[in-house]
């Protein structure tokens, strides 16, 4: 086994010694384990949340790896009972750190990966999904974008130069004809592809007291909205950039989103967003205790 180190996020400053653990909640409510395989060797991160993604996740990693992208990877797992965690295959295909939450929904992790990022003191964070579906070769021009100033990049499979093969017919339709056309009037950037996990944000971005992404009411897809929304309407450079993103043809489709009750939570998510009910300012009115400082 290689050694690891098990902190907690709100412990990065008093890290303790490798091969030392222990674990609680930090002040966003997420209790945390941090197990480390490697020093930071990069000003920006990769942040992919999973979530018993079996080898799928495995075959992206390591994919990853042999494109040479000098790059950190983190996973933000959602305690995954399914062995594609296991300490020595991580550090062998370089990743650099595995956080675990027993707290579930994409949004917690996603929190807790941009937590970790910001505590390590990087500049800026790729976010991308763990099922295998998105073109990571494309990670190096997320990499430059944000490196010419940009604050958060989109990656889009529909407009030119794109590709994407195997789109459910109702994704398609849904992203396209509705999700697609009222981020776009709502934000005021005109996105083709805003429900795509591949991403990238600033660190100022994300630190922006206006922002303040790591409040716990973002436990599921809202973040993802949030970000997207939240971005042009706070004067951020915004841009969106081609990727590619294949769904496998004849098996199951590789998704969280399953079952009418996960489909009407995202959809209420998605319009509580657009109504600004995520704001810093609504969230103070409603809640004066749910921003943590």
């Amino acid at each position: 086994m290689p050694n690891s180190a098990s902190i907690l996020i709100s412990e990065i400053e008093t890290r303790v010694p490798i091969g030392s653990s222990s674990r609680r909640s930090d002040e966003m409510g997420i209790a945390t384990r941090v197990s480390e395989f490697a020093a930071r060797k990069s000003n920006l991160v990769v942040i992919i949340p999973i979530w018993n993604e079996g080898d799928v996740i495995l075959k992206q990693l390591q994919r990853m790896k042999d494109a040479s992208l000098n790059i950190d990877i983190v996973l933000c797992d959602g305690d995954s009972s399914d062995g594609s965690t296991n300490a020595s295959i991580l550090q062998s295909l370089s990743v650099r750190a595995l956080l675990v939450t027993d707290h579930p929904g994409l949004g917690t992790a996603l929190r807790m990966g941009f937590r970790y990022a910001m505590d390590e003191g990087y500049d800026g964070v790729i976010t991308v999904d763990g099922n295998g579906k998105d073109g990571v070769e494309a990670i190096p021009q997320f990499v430059t974008h944000l490196s010419n100033g940009f604050d958060f990049v989109q990656g889009s499979r529909f407009m030119p130069g794109a590709h994407h093969s195997n789109t459910p017919w109702e994704r398609y339709l849904g992203i396209r004809c509705i999700l697609s056309p009222i981020m776009s009037i709502a934000s005021g950037f005109r996105y083709s592809d805003p429900t795509n996990g591949f991403k990238a944000l600033s660190r100022r971005f994300l630190l922006d007291e206006r922002l303040q992404p790591l409040r716990p009411v973002f436990q599921q897809f809202n973040l993802q909205f949030y970000l997207n929304y939240m971005a042009p309407r706070l004067g951020f450079r915004v841009v969106e950039i081609p990727v590619s993103r294949s769904y496998p043809k004849g098996t199951p489709t590789p998704t969280k989103i399953v079952g009418l009750g996960t489909k009407t939570a995202l959809l209420r998510q998605f319009l509580n967003t657009i109504f600004g009910r995520y704001s810093v300012k609504e969230q103070r009115s409603t809640s004066p205790t749910a921003i943590a400082r």
